[in-house]
């Protein structure tokens, strides 16, 4: 039985790299949302006013989904990873964009990794051939 070899060109693995470390910082942010933490402001009269708890949940759960999706990219390669992994990074640019009011740096931080993600996923032009597979 024959074993096949993944190749993962250099920008579809940055953009992995990427995904794993905002999904693990996202994962964190929820975390600390959810317990609470008196780092984080609440805003009144915010359009998506959700509890911090609430907002936890979604970041804690979208860190975890994008953490998998770049462990899954970097090990694969294959074009649907690169399609959720360009789905997920823009939720959680989304999410993030929306979480503004309640930690600024944090958020821009990691809406901006989210954009570099999709930009590497995007940009990449890595064709597998036949004599490559």
């Amino acid at each position: 039985m024959a074993t096949q070899k993944h190749s993962v060109s250099g920008w579809t693995a940055f953009a992995a790299v990427l995904m794993i470390f905002g999904g693990a910082m996202a994962f964190l942010e929820g975390i600390s949302a959810i317990a609470h933490d008196q780092l984080f402001v609440t805003t009144r009269n915010y359009v998506f006013s959700f509890s911090l708890t609430g907002w936890g949940w979604i970041h804690l759960i979208l860190g975890i989904i994008i953490l998998l999706a770049g462990v899954s990219l970097l090990a694969t390669g294959a074009m649907w990873a690169r399609v959720i992994g360009v789905i997920l990074a823009g939720l959680g640019a989304l999410a993030n964009f929306l979480w503004i009011p309640h930690y600024p740096f944090w958020a821009i931080v990691l809406v901006a990794i989210n954009i570099f993600i999709i930009w590497a996923l995007c940009t990449d032009n890595h064709h597998h051939t036949a004599a490559t597979r």
